[in-house]
């Protein structure tokens, strides 16, 4: 270390690289051994002041860098030659760039794949087409997307197994401090990644800040659980006895969705890697930003080179990674569609897979609630992040003696939301992810009116006032009365602002309803007679019942769904079973019984 800082004042080393390395190369064990010697404790300090100057300095420009490395890996001897490849260990997006920008000015012009500890620059001659990427508050174009092929999500995946093989031999509690340590980053950071989330996604800033919050109390909350990762003992006749060994499954894949593309990436990286796995994380090709910050802030935390990587593509990428015969597990978050094909091919290899999928989820609400509570709960329901989330609760079945209160209360909160720049502090709804997406979204609004929904609001494209939002994604909030069961918009998940309104008489009848859906990923009810609200809870067919709240996500409770909305479960204890393997080791302490 003490050489490490000498070269740094002289010039000859980058700083954030001697860090790096030291990091890298020196246990958690011993470092934290040696925090006992003052002398280390000051040079610590030095190099840590000197590598965050450097890296403000290398990310607004003030010095030209070069990377490195340029490396070439090298493929299994019955593959083909691997690709040159140049290693970027500079940031993303330096954070005076990221604090000075403001909707419609950010440009992220840097490569977007990440393995070996760094940004990967293919050679020119081997890259595929790059794809745009586009801001939906604006509609322009935000960054350059290019998809990873064959050569490179072998890379990736070849990089993984090697830091699996280090971090796999740490201790839980090992593992905990370089968990820790991200999770530290990420509160640092928070209000950057937060900006570049909405820059990138269309959602607003107040919902991104919270999304960052849960995207660290994961990696946190998971870094405690680490250490506490044990097998059992069993007690067997004549002295033998048994025990079982909870062990990593390898690589892991995760393949994210855009509407929650850091949070995503952190619920399931957090749970893996606190297992000992390593992960190749796919974002969506929407969402392609806020994942490779991420793994630079656990490079940053000191984790293997390789642990965590971003690969960038869409389908065909995502079909490579499901069947490379080095991934031992898939994650995904997204449609039924593409799950059911995520499942095939990985069923190919006998991989786990976690699948998290659609939902048209109900919401009950009961005549003997407190109806200004169960209105909120309904907007909760609905509208958070433009409405683009898996579990809303779509399909709102009011008992029909309080219909009219609500729909009056209800109609007049969802007229006053504030639709418009996501970056601006009031704005509650952005825009939605794509043209695409908001012209879907708008034809089940069009299609309801058809089958005979009524509009009671909103429904219709939204221009905001200041010009350089006019060619955004933008939508008013709708309201659909006079719905049906038979409704295209009550039967199909929208992914907009649109909330459907139901009336109901029976509890009996209400549960028939509620369950007649092939999907089962929340569900939720409104009501102050408690027997009701655990009766209703009880019968109905979901992964998640909220009972007077909803759309609340604690890392503490598991996330999963029923039916076709998908298998395996996120957050929570249990997401380890999910992440891991159990070996039964038995001990004979006397001689063999045979009977031959």
């Amino acid at each position: 270390l003490t050489c490490y800082v000498s070269n740094v004042l002289r010039g000859e080393v980058r700083p954030s690289a001697a860090v790096h390395w030291c990091t890298l190369y020196t246990s958690p064990a011993v470092l934290v051994q040696s925090a006992a010697c003052p002398v280390y404790r000051r040079q610590w300090r030095s190099l840590t002041a000197l590598r965050r100057s450097a890296l403000e300095a290398e990310g607004s420009g003030r010095r030209s860098l070069k990377p490195l490395f340029s490396v070439s890996s090298t493929a299994h001897p019955s593959r083909p030659a691997q690709t040159t490849m140049e290693i970027l260990r500079t940031p993303l997006l330096a954070s005076a760039a990221i604090r000075s920008a403001s909707t419609g000015t950010l440009e992220v012009k840097e490569p977007l794949n990440f393995w070996g500890g760094g940004r990967v620059k293919p050679s020119s001659k081997d890259a595929k087409p790059s794809e745009a990427v586009c801001e939906p508050a604006t509609g322009r174009v935000l960054c350059h997307m290019v998809p990873c092929g064959a050569q490179e999500v072998d890379q990736a995946i070849q990089s993984a197994q090697s830091a699996f093989l280090k971090w796999s031999k740490l201790s839980g509690m090992e593992r905990a401090r370089i968990m820790l340590e991200a999770a530290r980053i990420i509160r640092e950071q928070r209000e950057d990644i937060a900006k570049v989330e909405v820059i990138n996604n269309g959602k607003s800033i107040s919902e991104a800040l919270v999304d960052i919050d849960i995207a660290w109390q994961s990696i946190e909350y998971y870094a405690g659980i680490a250490g506490t990762l044990a097998g059992q003992h069993v007690q067997l006749p004549g002295g033998t006895f048994a025990y079982t060994r909870r062990e990593p499954l390898g690589v892991c894949v995760g393949i994210g969705a855009w509407n929650y593309p850091f949070q995503i990436a952190a619920w399931k990286s957090a749970p893996a890697l606190a297992c000992g796995n390593a992960m190749v994380f796919k974002p969506s090709p929407m969402t392609p930003v806020t994942a490779v910050m991420l793994a630079e802030i656990y490079a940053q935390a000191g984790v293997p080179e390789g642990l965590f990587n971003v690969v960038q593509g869409g389908a065909e990428t995502g079909s490579l990674l499901c069947q490379h015969p080095g991934v031992a597990k898939v994650s995904f978050t997204g449609s039924v569609p593409t799950g059911k094909k995520i499942m095939e091919m990985s069923s190919k290899g006998v991989k786990p897979v976690t699948l998290e999928l659609g939902g048209k989820s109900p919401l009950i609400i009961f005549s003997d609630c407190e109806l200004d509570n169960a209105v909120k709960g309904a907007l909760n329901a609905n509208y958070l992040s433009q409405g683009e989330v898996c579990c809303n609760g779509t399909r709102v079945f009011v008992q029909r003696d309080i219909l009219p209160a609500f729909l009056e209360q209800v109609v007049k909160r969802t007229k006053a939301i504030k639709v418009g720049d996501p970056l601006l502090d009031d704005t509650r709804m952005g825009a939605l992810i794509s043209r695409p997406h908001l012209d879907r979204v708008l034809g089940f609004v069009t299609q309801a009116k058809k089958e005979g929904a009524r509009v009671l609001c909103g429904g219709e494209p939204f221009i905001p006032s200041d010009p350089k939002l006019k060619g955004g994604y933008f939508m008013s909030p709708c309201v659909l009365d006079n719905c049906s069961d038979t409704m295209t918009c009550v039967k199909e998940e929208i992914f907009g602002p649109v909330m459907s309104v139901l009336p109901f008489d029976t509890e009996e009848e209400v549960l028939q309803r509620a369950n007649n859906t092939t999907f089962g990923l929340a569900s939720g009810v409104f009501t102050r007679d408690i027997s009701r609200a655990h009766r209703v809870a009880a019968n109905l067919q979901a992964g998640t019942c909220f009972i007077n709240n909803y759309n609340i996500s604690p890392v503490e409770l598991p996330f999963g769904g029923y039916k076709m909305s998908g298998f395996g479960r996120e957050n929570g204890t249990v997401t380890i079973e999910y992440y891991s393997q159990l070996k039964t080791v038995i001990v004979e302490m006397g001689d063999v019984d045979c009977q031959f």
